[in-house]
């Protein structure tokens, strides 16, 4: 399923917005574009919103249809239950998180300690854990940790620009975790000259304009034969002002829904 995360809001959600978005703003805007799948991913608010606040968010969404999914960082226990009970909330299936939190930098060892501990009641639950590939963790340790954990409901969420921060080929990672892939984090990227040619930028672009060969990533993962949702993101540079900023955002993910769907 396509489905549209909290990082496609970005600028929306952000106090440059003349009008911030509220979470249940974003369902209906997501719900309005046709779409029935939101990751709530890295949202702040999320973390302190009381359970009555919770409770009507998670209302509205079903009220809409659209099916929720969360993102977090870290794997330490006691947080990995937090998120637990928030999924119940939520009735999510999935949760997105990293090795690594706020507070947290478990060695490998410890990181598969961790997830042992963490795991089982995710697997009781029905709700899977989806570790992105990013650059503070080479893609081969992050497989042979989940591999070593050997949980069904513990793999992937595949994120092969993240990687190209640790000097990693985004192709190369699409291909090393396309079996143990449970979720797909959608952007295009791209290297961008600076002025007066010192130095790069990398950034996201619009999809389909940039490095992003996502035709591969669609024929050597096959989300969409496995059941893999695919979200939504974008890594958009502040545009000098806030009415510019959002309606690009709002552009680029138009542009990314239809090159989405216009896809076996």
């Amino acid at each position: 399923m396509i489905g549209l995360g909290t990082y496609a809001y970005f600028w929306q959600h952000s106090d440059r917005a003349p009008a911030p978005m509220s979470l249940i703003d974003a369902f209906e805007d997501t719900r309005e574009q046709g779409v029935q799948l939101f990751q709530i991913c890295d949202y702040a608010p999320l973390e302190t919103m009381s359970d009555a606040e919770l409770r009507d968010a998670a209302s509205a969404a079903s009220d809409l249809g659209v099916t929720i999914e969360l993102g977090t960082k870290g794997i330490v226990p006691e947080h990995l239950t937090r998120f637990l009970h928030l999924a119940e909330v939520f009735d999510a299936r999935l949760v997105r998180s990293m090795l690594f939190g706020p507070d947290s930098r478990p060695s490998l060892a410890e990181s598969e300690h961790l997830l042992r501990s963490g795991i089982r009641a995710y697997e009781s639950a029905g709700v899977t854990l989806a570790l992105e590939t990013y650059e503070q963790v080479a893609t081969a340790d992050l497989i042979e940790v989940i591999e070593r954990v050997g949980s069904p409901s513990l793999g992937i969420c595949l994120d092969p620009a993240n990687v190209v921060a640790r000097l990693e080929n985004p192709r190369t990672c699409i291909e090393q975790t396309a079996t143990i892939t449970k979720n797909v984090h959608v952007k295009d990227f791209a290297f961008a000259r600076q002025p007066g040619w010192v130095g790069f930028t990398y950034s996201g672009t619009a999809m389909g304009s940039g490095l992003h060969d996502y035709d591969h990533l669609l024929a050597t993962v096959r989300p969409r034969e496995r059941g893999i949702n695919e979200i939504v993101e974008h890594w958009l540079p502040w545009q000098d002002d806030a009415e510019t900023t959002i309606r690009t955002e709002r552009e680029w993910t138009r542009i990314t829904l239809e090159h989405l769907r216009s896809t076996p």
